[in-house]
């Protein structure tokens, strides 16, 4: 299990939509289980993937916690 957090200068919303094509069936091709304002949950592969995306200053900070998806969250946040 492997929990991370990063920060980026894209708007929360638009860093929600990364998320989703990142790790969604367009990308990695997890499937979205549960999804609210903030917070996306993906499975698949025997494991999963939870992000919290929140706003701190003027920076949207991401938190991902992953169970088999450890190298692709390092991806993901190397990314923005």
């Amino acid at each position: 299990m492997i929990h991370m957090e990063g920060k980026s200068r894209l708007e929360p919303e638009e860093l929600l939509g990364r998320l989703k094509k990142f790790f969604g069936k367009e990308g990695q091709g997890l499937e979205l289980t549960e999804e609210n304002a903030s917070c996306l949950t993906f499975t698949g592969g025997g494991g999963y993937v939870t992000a919290s995306v929140c706003l701190e200053g003027k920076l949207t900070k991401v938190d991902l916690v992953s169970r088999e998806w450890e190298y692709q969250v390092k991806e993901f946040l190397s990314q923005i």
